[in-house]
């Protein structure tokens, strides 16, 4: 039974998303499969970063230990035995980065169906697109690929390299459906373009103030898709023609559209304000629609839509902070390689976490919102399921697990979304200490034991 152990192993209830016949497909696409028989096939080393990400921040051998345990309870191990932390992180040099990315472009997709409140909004799939940055681990590797933020203290460098990821989500399911990985250099409007491969006709995009690029806005909507995004109050933008709901058509262009030989492009505004003594902020707000007809989508109902841009920070949350650990501020892998990995993973666990839910909520009895499923019960009930279930066979096995999954996300719901808002502020904004300077990443260490150095100096 020794050399079936990785090949039953399994991520829980998540294997459910990501059956071995898949992951099997995809390592073979990319010509990961071992030419010879190893303790960390290829198919083992994806359930290995999928359950990094799952039980983050657990480190490398207990995470082994989650896949593997279940089985070793089933008397399946034989003589198979957990691989030390070093022969782990030459399976993941193996495999690189290349089969994560291909799982993921492979399974991720809007989830939502018609049937599903908030999914749709007047025939559009609401969408959103936000962008987020990850610290990761301070290493000569990672700053060279990826770069790391100014700051004004110290040397004026930040404390870590930072990978910048732009997602794609739908706002009714709040699933991943496309994401866009650079370094701290590549700005959020450029990777954001690569996202037109994911947008289709019936989608309305939403997306916040530093988003409205006429590149950009090309790039999007050269797929047929719907954009409304906000602008900022001081963008110029003229009055070519008044509509009957107050909105009204301009063009915005890029610098060198004259140069090119391009033409402009026609957008219509929504200027409008929050008339709400329990809404602090901005006095104003400016909305641009590639959506011109003011009957197919009024200007007051967008503006009250565009709030639904909001899930996409949601999402956001609960990657970081609930999924990765909200301690975890920074991804342990010392290798851009490695970083990519653990990124897609994260990408992989959400999107079958909400796959998941979202199943849940459309197999209910009345249709059930999926903000009314708490994303942290299903985490939980998701980790449960890797060391409770013993593999990913027999498929009853799985399919078990599955239904106890339902039942338990869909057992309390959470109450309705209230009014409320919060001001963007945190409690400490300074810390007491010094910022770490080039001179502190190679600190001295010590060559003798305390009680050896201790020099006595007389009075």
């Amino acid at each position: 039974m020794a050399s079936s152990l990785p090949d039953l192993a399994g991520v829980g209830v998540l294997t459910r998303m990501y059956p071995p016949w898949l992951v099997d497909e995809v390592v073979a696409q990319c010509d990961r499969t071992e030419k010879r028989r190893r303790l960390l096939p290829a198919r083992l080393v994806v359930y290995f970063l999928l359950a990094m990400a799952l039980f983050s921040p657990a480190p490398y051998l207990e995470v082994m230990r989650h896949l593997a345990e279940g089985l070793r309870w089933a008397g399946l191990w034989g003589s198979w035995h957990p691989p030390s932390k070093a022969a782990i992180f030459r399976a993941r040099g193996r495999l690189g980065v290349e089969p994560m990315a291909a799982l993921f472009d492979r399974c991720a997709r809007p989830l939502g169906t018609p049937a599903m409140p908030g999914v749709f909004w007047r025939g559009w799939r609401l969408m959103a697109i936000d962008g987020t940055r990850f610290d990761v681990a301070d290493s000569a590797a990672n700053a060279a690929e990826f770069g790391r933020p100014g700051t004004g203290r110290g040397e004026g460098t930040g404390g870590y390299p930072q990978v910048q990821v732009v997602a794609l989500v739908e706002c009714g399911t709040h699933a991943v459906v496309d994401a866009v990985l650079g370094g701290w250099h590549d700005g959020e409007v450029r990777l954001a373009e690569d996202l037109e491969r994911s947008l289709t006709e019936d989608m309305l995009v939403l997306g916040d103030r530093n988003l409205p690029s006429t590149r950009l806005w090309r790039a999007l909507t050269s797929s047929g898709a719907d954009l409304c995004f906000r602008a900022k109050t001081n963008r110029r933008l003229p009055v070519l023609q008044t509509l009957p709901d107050g909105s009204w058509l301009t063009v915005i262009q890029a610098g060198d559209d004259k140069k090119a030989g391009r033409e402009p492009v026609a957008v219509r505004v929504i200027r409008y304000r929050l008339d709400d003594p329990g809404r602090p902020g901005e006095d104003q707000y400016v909305l641009l629609t590639s959506v011109l007809d003011p009957v197919r989508a009024p200007a007051a109902d967008l503006a009250a839509l565009y709030p639904q841009r909001w899930e996409c920070e949601s999402v956001l949350d609960e990657i970081k902070t609930h999924q990765r650990g909200a301690k975890t501020v920074v991804l342990a892998s010392k290798t851009p390689t490695g970083v990519r990995q653990e990124i897609y993973a994260h990408l992989l666990v959400h999107h079958a976490l909400r796959a998941l839910m979202a199943e849940a909520a459309a197999g209910s009895p009345e249709p059930v919102d999926c903000d009314r499923l708490s994303f942290t019960t299903a985490l939980r009930a998701a980790r449960r399921t890797v060391t409770i279930l013993p593999g990913s066979f027999p498929p009853d096995h799985l399919h078990r697990a599955w239904r106890h999954f339902r039942a338990e996300v869909t057992e309390r719901l959470l109450p309705p979304r209230r009014l409320r808002s919060q001001p963007r502020v945190v409690k400490r904004k300074m810390s007491n200490y010094k910022a770490k300077a080039s001179r502190h990443r190679d600190w001295p260490q010590p060559t003798r034991p305390s009680h050896d150095a201790i020099v006595i100096q007389p009075p």
